[in-house]
């Protein structure tokens, strides 16, 4: 009898052993996205043996086909505070591989990423022992802190405009100034308590 017991444990543990194996073997692509509201990472499952789909933004599952007959196709999700747009196409490449590629509001994560360093200025900042990841939009002039739309105050001033905010109690500026130069356009630069923060690119 004590035997017989034994031998169940055993196949337990090798059925769970299995079973890990085979989620580590679903996952087949992992992006990061860095969009206003944080650094965002996309992972996602395809068994291709039951068609089986998964998709988790931040570790939170946001889609799961168990069983899908077709292996390729397209699953569209939003992602982050701004509920953007973002889409996962499965194409075959050749016999049983595939091909995974990132979309972000229609274009593919380069384009999308490429885009977003004309339009955005990000700036990394350690206040207090605590780091905060500001983001700027050039277009509506929203200003993002460590995923949170902040409420800014803008003024016009001699050679340009002023958007002011607080972070942690620290009063924060971005100035805005012209160039002087029509390809460089117009020059962002954050100043917090009297220092300048230099921007990174992300």
């Amino acid at each position: 009898m004590a035997s017989g017991e034994e031998i169940t444990v055993c196949e337990d543990e090798v059925r769970s052993r299995y079973s890990h194996l085979e989620k580590m073997t679903d996952l087949v692509a992992v992006w990061e996205v860095a969009l206003s509201d944080g650094v965002h990472k996309i992972e996602f499952e395809h068994g291709t043996t039951s068609g089986k789909r998964v998709v988790y933004v931040d570790g939170k599952e946001e889609i799961r086909r168990e069983w899908m007959f077709k292996l390729v196709g397209k699953e569209t999700f939003t992602v982050g505070a701004t509920k953007t747009k973002a889409a996962i196409n499965i194409d075959a490449v050749s016999g049983f591989a595939y091909e995974y590629t990132l979309e972000i509001n229609g274009k593919s994560l380069k384009k999308y990423m490429e885009n977003r360093l004309k339009t955005t200025n990000t700036w990394i900042l350690n206040l207090d022992g605590t780091d905060y990841r500001v983001v700027l939009e050039k277009d509506t002039m929203d200003v993002w802190c460590n995923g949170e739309k902040m409420e800014t105050a803008g003024e016009f001033v001699e050679d340009g405009t002023e958007t002011h905010f607080t972070v942690a109690d620290h009063s924060c500026c971005i100035k805005a100034v012209s160039s002087g130069k029509r390809k460089e356009g117009i020059i962002h630069t954050l100043i917090v308590n009297d220092r300048e923060i230099p921007e990174v690119v992300e």
